[in-house]
Protein backbone atom coordinates (compact mmCIF):
# COMPACT_ATOMS: atom_id res chain seq x y z
CA UNK A 1 0.00 0.00 0.00
CA UNK A 2 1.48 3.34 -0.99
CA UNK A 3 0.67 6.66 0.53
CA UNK A 4 -0.54 9.92 -0.95
CA UNK A 5 2.16 12.54 -1.60
CA UNK A 6 3.62 14.05 1.57
CA UNK A 7 3.64 17.87 1.73
CA UNK A 8 7.27 18.99 1.75
CA UNK A 9 6.91 21.45 4.64
CA UNK A 10 5.15 18.93 6.90
CA UNK A 11 7.60 16.11 6.15
CA UNK A 12 10.57 18.44 6.71
CA UNK A 13 9.20 19.52 10.09
CA UNK A 14 8.76 15.87 11.06
CA UNK A 15 12.32 15.12 9.94
CA UNK A 16 13.66 18.09 11.92
CA UNK A 17 11.98 16.74 15.05
CA UNK A 18 13.12 13.15 14.47
CA UNK A 19 16.68 14.39 13.87
CA UNK A 20 16.75 15.47 17.53
CA UNK A 21 16.61 11.81 18.63
CA UNK A 22 20.13 10.56 19.42
CA UNK A 23 21.27 7.75 17.13
CA UNK A 24 22.18 4.78 19.38
CA UNK A 25 23.49 2.66 16.51
CA UNK A 26 27.17 1.88 16.01
CA UNK A 27 28.81 4.17 13.47
CA UNK A 28 30.21 1.30 11.46
CA UNK A 29 27.79 -0.05 8.89
CA UNK A 30 25.26 2.77 9.01
CA UNK A 31 23.65 3.18 5.60
CA UNK A 32 20.36 4.93 6.37
CA UNK A 33 19.96 8.00 8.61
CA UNK A 34 17.96 7.29 11.74
CA UNK A 35 15.52 10.17 11.14
CA UNK A 36 14.72 8.78 7.68
CA UNK A 37 14.10 5.27 9.03
CA UNK A 38 11.80 6.59 11.75
CA UNK A 39 9.94 8.88 9.32
CA UNK A 40 9.31 6.00 6.92
CA UNK A 41 8.13 3.89 9.84
CA UNK A 42 5.74 6.62 10.97
CA UNK A 43 4.34 7.03 7.44
CA UNK A 44 3.92 3.27 7.06
CA UNK A 45 2.08 2.96 10.38
CA UNK A 46 -0.23 5.85 9.48
CA UNK A 47 -0.92 4.04 6.19
CA UNK A 48 -1.97 0.92 8.11
CA UNK A 49 1.20 -1.10 8.75
CA UNK A 50 1.17 -2.99 12.03
CA UNK A 51 4.42 -5.00 11.89
CA UNK A 52 8.02 -4.61 10.76
CA UNK A 53 7.35 -6.88 7.80
CA UNK A 54 4.52 -4.57 6.72
CA UNK A 55 6.71 -1.48 7.18
CA UNK A 56 9.44 -3.05 5.03
CA UNK A 57 6.90 -3.90 2.32
CA UNK A 58 5.42 -0.39 2.43
CA UNK A 59 8.87 1.13 2.03
CA UNK A 60 9.64 -1.17 -0.92
CA UNK A 61 6.43 -0.05 -2.66
CA UNK A 62 6.61 3.64 -1.77
CA UNK A 63 8.79 4.84 -4.66
CA UNK A 64 11.96 6.97 -4.66
CA UNK A 65 10.22 10.37 -4.57
CA UNK A 66 8.16 9.62 -1.48
CA UNK A 67 11.13 8.00 0.28
CA UNK A 68 13.28 11.04 -0.51
CA UNK A 69 10.60 13.34 0.97
CA UNK A 70 10.75 11.22 4.13
CA UNK A 71 14.52 11.50 4.40
CA UNK A 72 15.32 8.06 2.96
CA UNK A 73 17.08 9.15 -0.21
CA UNK A 74 19.19 5.98 -0.31
CA UNK A 75 16.20 3.80 -1.08
CA UNK A 76 14.08 1.38 0.96
CA UNK A 77 15.64 -0.33 3.95
CA UNK A 78 15.23 -3.99 4.85
CA UNK A 79 12.78 -5.15 7.48
CA UNK A 80 15.63 -6.03 9.86
CA UNK A 81 17.01 -2.49 9.57
CA UNK A 82 13.71 -1.02 10.72
CA UNK A 83 13.53 -3.60 13.49
CA UNK A 84 16.95 -2.75 14.89
CA UNK A 85 16.43 0.99 14.63
CA UNK A 86 13.12 0.96 16.48
CA UNK A 87 14.45 -1.49 19.07
CA UNK A 88 17.24 0.88 20.02
CA UNK A 89 15.21 4.08 20.20
CA UNK A 90 13.68 5.09 23.53
CA UNK A 91 9.86 4.80 23.35
CA UNK A 92 9.46 7.80 25.65
CA UNK A 93 11.65 10.02 23.46
CA UNK A 94 9.79 8.91 20.32
CA UNK A 95 6.46 9.62 22.06
CA UNK A 96 7.49 13.18 22.87
CA UNK A 97 8.73 13.89 19.36
CA UNK A 98 5.63 12.51 17.65
CA UNK A 99 3.40 14.26 20.16
CA UNK A 100 5.02 17.60 19.27
CA UNK A 101 4.48 16.90 15.57
CA UNK A 102 0.84 15.85 15.99
CA UNK A 103 0.12 18.86 18.20
CA UNK A 104 0.68 21.10 15.17
CA UNK A 105 -2.10 19.26 13.30
CA UNK A 106 -4.80 19.59 15.95
CA UNK A 107 -7.95 21.62 15.31
CA UNK A 108 -10.55 23.23 17.55
CA UNK A 109 -13.80 21.59 18.65
CA UNK A 110 -16.51 24.17 19.36
CA UNK A 111 -13.79 26.81 19.59
CA UNK A 112 -11.55 24.97 22.09
CA UNK A 113 -8.66 22.54 21.93
CA UNK A 114 -10.19 19.39 23.46
CA UNK A 115 -7.97 16.57 24.73
CA UNK A 116 -9.19 13.19 25.97
CA UNK A 117 -7.19 11.33 28.62
CA UNK A 118 -7.59 7.58 28.82
CA UNK A 119 -5.60 4.47 29.72
CA UNK A 120 -5.20 1.27 27.73
CA UNK A 121 -3.07 -1.86 27.66
CA UNK A 122 -0.91 -2.17 24.53
CA UNK A 123 -1.93 -5.51 23.09
CA UNK A 124 0.73 -7.40 21.18
CA UNK A 125 3.66 -6.04 23.19
CA UNK A 126 3.80 -8.37 26.18
CA UNK A 127 7.01 -8.51 28.18
CA UNK A 128 8.83 -11.62 29.30
CA UNK A 129 6.42 -11.97 32.23
CA UNK A 130 3.47 -12.09 29.84
CA UNK A 131 2.15 -8.67 30.84
CA UNK A 132 1.23 -6.01 28.30
CA UNK A 133 2.48 -2.44 28.94
CA UNK A 134 -0.21 -0.09 30.23
CA UNK A 135 -0.22 3.46 28.91
CA UNK A 136 -2.06 6.63 29.83
CA UNK A 137 -2.53 8.67 26.67
CA UNK A 138 -3.71 12.14 25.73
CA UNK A 139 -5.64 12.25 22.45
CA UNK A 140 -6.81 15.19 20.37
CA UNK A 141 -10.55 15.03 19.72
CA UNK A 142 -10.19 16.72 16.35
CA UNK A 143 -7.82 14.20 14.73
CA UNK A 144 -8.10 11.14 16.98
CA UNK A 145 -4.32 10.91 17.40
CA UNK A 146 -2.16 10.46 20.49
CA UNK A 147 -0.42 13.71 21.49
CA UNK A 148 1.45 12.16 24.40
CA UNK A 149 1.52 9.10 26.61
CA UNK A 150 3.27 7.70 29.66
CA UNK A 151 3.77 4.10 30.70
CA UNK A 152 2.52 2.91 34.09
CA UNK A 153 3.25 -0.28 35.99
CA UNK A 154 -0.37 -1.09 36.81
CA UNK A 155 -3.86 0.27 36.34
CA UNK A 156 -3.85 1.55 39.91
CA UNK A 157 -0.94 3.85 39.02
CA UNK A 158 -2.87 5.58 36.24
CA UNK A 159 -4.20 8.30 38.54
CA UNK A 160 -0.88 10.06 39.33
CA UNK A 161 0.33 9.29 35.79
CA UNK A 162 -2.34 11.62 34.38
CA UNK A 163 -0.86 14.55 36.24
CA UNK A 164 2.63 13.64 35.00
CA UNK A 165 1.28 13.44 31.46
CA UNK A 166 -0.28 16.91 31.66
CA UNK A 167 3.04 18.38 32.79
CA UNK A 168 4.58 17.34 29.48
CA UNK A 169 2.46 19.87 27.55
CA UNK A 170 4.07 23.28 27.27
CA UNK A 171 0.78 25.17 26.97
CA UNK A 172 -2.72 24.04 27.93
CA UNK A 173 -4.23 27.47 28.44
CA UNK A 174 -7.81 27.49 27.17
CA UNK A 175 -7.89 23.75 26.50
CA UNK A 176 -10.57 21.32 27.69
CA UNK A 177 -9.52 17.99 29.21
CA UNK A 178 -12.13 15.20 29.11
CA UNK A 179 -11.51 12.41 31.59
CA UNK A 180 -13.19 9.10 32.38
CA UNK A 181 -14.46 8.08 35.80
CA UNK A 182 -11.20 6.50 37.01
CA UNK A 183 -9.45 9.86 36.85
CA UNK A 184 -12.19 11.95 38.43
CA UNK A 185 -9.96 13.04 41.31
CA UNK A 186 -9.68 16.27 43.28
CA UNK A 187 -5.91 16.55 42.71
CA UNK A 188 -6.33 16.02 38.97
CA UNK A 189 -8.96 18.78 38.81
CA UNK A 190 -6.60 21.15 40.62
CA UNK A 191 -3.72 20.22 38.29
CA UNK A 192 -5.85 20.99 35.22
CA UNK A 193 -7.03 24.33 36.60
CA UNK A 194 -3.44 25.23 37.46
CA UNK A 195 -2.64 24.93 33.75
CA UNK A 196 -5.47 27.40 32.97
CA UNK A 197 -7.52 24.66 31.31
CA UNK A 198 -11.01 23.28 31.97
CA UNK A 199 -12.01 19.74 32.87
CA UNK A 200 -14.99 17.54 32.02
CA UNK A 201 -15.03 14.63 34.46
CA UNK A 202 -17.30 11.58 34.53
CA UNK A 203 -18.85 10.43 37.80
CA UNK A 204 -19.82 6.77 38.09
CA UNK A 205 -20.03 4.16 40.81
CA UNK A 206 -16.38 4.59 41.82
CA UNK A 207 -17.52 7.71 43.74
CA UNK A 208 -20.75 6.31 45.22
CA UNK A 209 -21.66 9.23 47.51
CA UNK A 210 -21.21 11.88 44.83
CA UNK A 211 -22.92 9.70 42.22
CA UNK A 212 -25.90 9.22 44.56
CA UNK A 213 -26.19 12.96 45.19
CA UNK A 214 -26.04 13.81 41.50
CA UNK A 215 -28.65 11.18 40.65
CA UNK A 216 -31.08 12.68 43.19
CA UNK A 217 -31.01 16.15 41.64
CA UNK A 218 -34.39 17.23 40.11
CA UNK A 219 -33.35 16.48 36.53
CA UNK A 220 -36.96 16.31 35.34
CA UNK A 221 -37.15 20.10 35.78
CA UNK A 222 -33.99 20.75 33.76
CA UNK A 223 -34.34 21.46 30.00
CA UNK A 224 -32.86 18.78 27.78
CA UNK A 225 -30.83 18.97 24.56
CA UNK A 226 -31.05 15.87 22.36
CA UNK A 227 -29.48 14.57 19.17
CA UNK A 228 -30.07 11.40 17.15
CA UNK A 229 -27.65 9.51 14.93
CA UNK A 230 -28.04 6.36 12.87
CA UNK A 231 -25.07 4.24 11.85
CA UNK A 232 -23.89 0.61 11.83
CA UNK A 233 -27.46 -0.65 12.05
CA UNK A 234 -28.26 1.18 15.26
CA UNK A 235 -30.09 4.32 16.34
CA UNK A 236 -28.56 6.40 19.13
CA UNK A 237 -30.31 9.19 20.98
CA UNK A 238 -28.10 11.32 23.22
CA UNK A 239 -29.73 13.63 25.76
CA UNK A 240 -27.89 16.03 28.02
CA UNK A 241 -29.16 18.21 30.87
CA UNK A 242 -26.85 20.73 32.51
CA UNK A 243 -27.27 22.81 35.69
CA UNK A 244 -25.16 25.01 37.94
CA UNK A 245 -22.99 22.99 40.30
CA UNK A 246 -24.48 22.76 43.82
CA UNK A 247 -22.40 23.98 46.74
CA UNK A 248 -21.85 20.42 47.97
CA UNK A 249 -19.80 19.56 44.86
CA UNK A 250 -16.37 20.01 46.38
CA UNK A 251 -14.30 19.78 43.20
CA UNK A 252 -12.16 22.87 42.68
CA UNK A 253 -13.59 25.18 40.04
CA UNK A 254 -16.75 23.12 39.45
CA UNK A 255 -19.15 25.31 37.46
CA UNK A 256 -21.73 22.85 36.16
CA UNK A 257 -23.03 19.33 36.62
CA UNK A 258 -24.75 17.38 33.87
CA UNK A 259 -26.71 14.23 33.20
CA UNK A 260 -26.04 12.41 29.94
CA UNK A 261 -28.44 9.72 28.77
CA UNK A 262 -27.46 7.51 25.84
CA UNK A 263 -30.21 5.31 24.38
CA UNK A 264 -29.15 2.76 21.77
CA UNK A 265 -31.68 0.81 19.71
CA UNK A 266 -30.41 -2.13 17.66
CA UNK A 267 -32.68 -4.71 16.06
CA UNK A 268 -35.55 -3.63 18.28
CA UNK A 269 -33.53 -4.02 21.47
CA UNK A 270 -33.01 -0.86 23.52
CA UNK A 271 -30.22 -0.18 26.01
CA UNK A 272 -29.88 2.93 28.16
CA UNK A 273 -26.73 4.30 29.80
CA UNK A 274 -26.82 7.28 32.16
CA UNK A 275 -23.69 9.03 33.40
CA UNK A 276 -23.12 12.24 35.35
CA UNK A 277 -20.52 14.92 34.73
CA UNK A 278 -18.72 17.66 36.61
CA UNK A 279 -17.10 20.43 34.61
CA UNK A 280 -15.29 23.67 35.31
CA UNK A 281 -16.54 25.09 32.01
CA UNK A 282 -19.63 27.25 31.57
CA UNK A 283 -20.20 25.92 28.02
CA UNK A 284 -23.76 25.49 26.80
CA UNK A 285 -25.28 21.96 26.89
CA UNK A 286 -24.86 21.37 23.12
CA UNK A 287 -21.14 22.17 23.28
CA UNK A 288 -20.70 20.07 26.40
CA UNK A 289 -22.48 17.19 24.65
CA UNK A 290 -20.08 17.45 21.70
CA UNK A 291 -17.10 17.20 24.03
CA UNK A 292 -18.56 14.20 25.84
CA UNK A 293 -19.42 12.42 22.61
CA UNK A 294 -15.91 13.12 21.36
CA UNK A 295 -14.46 11.45 24.43
CA UNK A 296 -16.58 8.31 24.00
CA UNK A 297 -15.68 8.21 20.33
CA UNK A 298 -11.98 8.74 20.94
CA UNK A 299 -11.71 5.79 23.33
CA UNK A 300 -12.25 3.48 20.36
CA UNK A 301 -9.37 5.15 18.49
CA UNK A 302 -6.72 4.95 21.17
CA UNK A 303 -4.65 2.26 19.42
CA UNK A 304 -3.38 4.39 16.55
CA UNK A 305 -0.04 5.62 15.22
CA UNK A 306 1.73 6.38 18.49
CA UNK A 307 0.32 3.25 20.13
CA UNK A 308 1.56 1.04 17.31
CA UNK A 309 4.99 2.66 17.32
CA UNK A 310 5.21 2.19 21.09
CA UNK A 311 4.38 -1.48 20.59
CA UNK A 312 7.06 -1.84 17.91
CA UNK A 313 9.71 -0.32 20.18
CA UNK A 314 8.86 -2.74 23.02
CA UNK A 315 8.52 -6.02 21.13
CA UNK A 316 10.67 -8.98 22.16
CA UNK A 317 12.10 -11.73 19.92
CA UNK A 318 9.81 -14.36 21.40
CA UNK A 319 6.77 -12.67 19.85
CA UNK A 320 6.86 -14.94 16.80
CA UNK A 321 9.10 -13.32 14.21
CA UNK A 322 11.29 -16.40 13.67
CA UNK A 323 14.92 -17.33 14.38
CA UNK A 324 16.43 -14.95 11.81
CA UNK A 325 14.79 -11.94 13.41
CA UNK A 326 15.87 -13.18 16.84
CA UNK A 327 19.44 -13.48 15.63
CA UNK A 328 19.34 -9.92 14.30
CA UNK A 329 18.00 -8.71 17.64
CA UNK A 330 20.74 -10.42 19.63
CA UNK A 331 23.43 -8.70 17.62
CA UNK A 332 22.31 -5.44 19.20
CA UNK A 333 20.56 -6.21 22.48
CA UNK A 334 20.65 -8.92 25.10
CA UNK A 335 17.46 -10.92 25.19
Amino acid sequence: MTSSPVPAARSQYLLDLLAQIPDPRKRRGRRHPLAGLLAVGVAAVIAGSRSFAAIGQWAADAGPELLAALGAARGPAEESTFRRAFALVSPDVLDRVLGAWLHTRTARVSGRLVIAVDGKAVRGAKNKDGKAPHLVAALAHSIGAVLGQVAVDAKSNEIPAVRDLLKAFADLAGAVITIDALHTQHDTAKAILARHADYVMTVKGNMPALHRQLRKLPWTAVPAVSSVSTDHGRRVRRTIKAALAPAWVEFAGAAQVAQVRRTVTRKGKKTVEVVYLITSSDADPATLAAWVRGHWHIENKLHRANQTLRRLTTLRPRCGYGPRACWAWRQRLSC
